[in-house]
């Protein structure tokens, strides 16, 4: 740790960190779960619980006492702030190995909520529950209370919303541009073919992916698409970063509440008593939340969470389109025409007609490409299911649970045991 002194010292350092290059050998992912209570799924699920579940698993968060143990393949345990369950692999040489090793971890993490009555919930944001956060560590209840200020949205995001969060190496550096770009181009293609959350605190919402609506609508300095116009990501990142408001302050105290509307580079001009560190500044970044986020490998943001098995598709699909450089430009030339539609996306789904022939290209493309890194199996099987039985149909999974007109038993979207897949 060191004291920061200026704003060029400042974006160096966010450049080193937040973009290592190197050939792209590593591929990991996070998942997200909203919980209910499998006996009463009407009846919101209780922390004690899922500290009882978690065991020696459980993060710091939770239970200050714990030892923190990852699950038997590696993968780490984190709560999010409305107490959904989060797992974080370990990085993977291949995504046969990655597939294996998430999915027996996520069976045994599933099998230890069942002891205590708590059961994923197959959708990517809440449908029953206003968002209540639960846990009560400084860092949220000041990151609550900066969010507040701009609407509900914040605590919507923080207590409400699941993903599937695929991370990715950044490559080396020739490569950047090219895979910077196209993660962000296959944004609205990905956001409308996967969206799964037509249900927000129990109302239908009128969007495909209502969690990709608050993401979008919360704070955009910190969660919007970056300028792609910009020459180099890591210098754009880096200035964005410094320029984003502070939401919350490392303290000894409990309270790591920030002054309103002092940023980053503010603070390297002496706007706090106190100059920065850089473990400030690493603080700072974790509290941006772009649909791409650099940490030394790239998070991809913006997939809604998926059903049972299915988070392997995104993973899957993401992986075979930044396969080689081929790949990745016929992915960004098939998305060209619906660059930039988030909202759309987020709203339509495929119901879009230019994001469902953007979608067909693209997914065609990874199935094709699939093979290469992974032989014939499941994996592949899965895969080439849902491009065949949805995406080609123009459908996303907030289509299985509405109807012609919008609207579905209410009980198919509150209702746990709803854990498969396509049929």
């Amino acid at each position: 740790m060191r004291v920061l002194r200026s704003r060029e010292e400042a974006e160096a350092y966010v450049a080193s960190v937040c973009f290592k290059h190197g050939p792209p050998k590593l591929i990991g992912v996070e998942l997200e779960w909203l919980l209910a209570r499998r006996s009463q799924p009407s009846a919101r699920p209780e922390l004690a619980a899922l500290a009882a579940a978690l065991g020696p698993h459980a993060p710091p968060s939770l239970d200050p006492l714990t030892p923190a143990l990852p699950l038997p393949h590696g993968s780490l345990v984190t709560v999010e702030p409305g107490g959904q369950v989060e797992i974080a692999s370990k990085p993977f040489e291949t995504l046969q190995s990655l597939v294996d090793a998430v999915s027996a971890d996520t069976a045994t993490l599933h099998d230890r909520l069942a002891e205590h009555d708590l059961q994923p919930r197959p959708l990517a944001a809440d449908p029953v529950f206003p968002p209540h956060r639960l846990l009560t560590t400084p860092r949220y209840a000041a990151m609550e209370a900066a969010f507040d200020r701009l609407g509900t949205e914040g605590r919507a995001m923080m207590c409400s919303t699941a993903a599937v969060q695929p991370s990715l190496d950044l490559g080396v550096r020739e490569d950047l541009p090219l895979r910077w770009t196209a993660l962000h181009l296959l944004g609205p293609v990905l956001v409308a073919a996967f969206a799964n959350s037509p249900v927000l605190h129990g109302r239908y919402t009128g969007w495909k992916s209502s969690r990709m609506a608050v993401w979008l609508a919360l704070d955009p300095p910190r969660t919007a698409p970056p300028d792609l116009s910009v020459a180099d990501p890591a210098s754009g990142y880096a200035r964005r970063a410094l320029d984003a408001g502070l939401i919350c302050l490392r303290r000894s105290s409990d309270s790591w509440a920030a002054p309103v509307g002092v940023t980053f580079a503010d603070w390297l001009d002496g706007a706090l008593p106190d100059p920065p560190t850089t473990a400030d500044l690493e603080l700072h970044l974790s509290t941006l939340f772009p649909p791409v986020r650099p940490h030394g490998h790239v998070e991809v943001r913006y997939i809604d969470a998926q059903a049972g098995p299915e988070w392997v598709v995104p993973v899957a699909v993401l992986a075979a389109l930044l396969a080689d450089p081929a790949s990745t430009s016929a992915a960004v030339d098939a998305c060209l025409p619906v660059a930039g539609q988030w909202r759309r996306a987020a709203k339509r789904g495929l119901a879009d007609a230019e994001l469902a022939r953007a979608a067909a290209r693209v997914f065609t493309l990874a199935v094709a490409t699939l093979p290469r890194l992974i032989g014939p199996g499941p994996v592949l099987d899965l895969v080439a299911r849902v491009v065949e039985r949805r995406v080609l149909r123009g459908r996303c999974p907030a289509d299985e649970l509405t109807g012609r007109n919008g609207y579905a038993n209410h009980s198919d979207v509150t209702n746990p045991d709803r854990q498969g897949g396509t049929s």
